[in-house]
């Protein structure tokens, strides 16, 4: 007779658990820590703002660096959320394939486009 000590549990699909959580949280801080500080920047703007305000705040190289890794952590807070929408609602692992590649290509173009914007200022 056999005993059973347990079974082997296999983890499949979007459940990647703490790292993921995790990662959603902390860009989640980041993205709304750069929003207020942003929002205080135009509160505190003397005068009209026009294009040379905006210029102005992101011109800065420390501004364009919380930019820079705000943009990052906006495509990976995307990334994980498309991420467990497509591995939970869509069964066609073909399907999932495809949405998953088209959702990585788009963000990264998107960061790219992004980045490439702030760079000019």
């Amino acid at each position: 007779m056999s005993v059973n000590f347990g079974s082997k549990r296999i983890v499949v699909g979007a459940h990647y658990g703490l790292r993921d959580w995790l990662a959603q949280r902390v860009t989640a801080l980041l993205m709304a820590l750069f929003t207020v500080l942003v929002i205080l920047q135009v509160v505190l703007t003397k005068g009209s703002i026009g294009y040379d305000t905006w210029s102005g705040i992101f011109s800065t190289q420390w501004m364009k660096s919380l930019t820079f890794a705000v943009i990052i952590s906006l495509a990976y807070h995307a990334w994980v959320g498309m991420r467990d929408i497509w591995m939970d609602y869509v069964q066609a692992v073909a399907v999932r394939l495809l949405l998953q590649v088209f959702t990585l290509v788009w963000l990264v173009s998107c960061s790219g486009w992004a980045i490439q914007v702030i760079w000019r200022l």
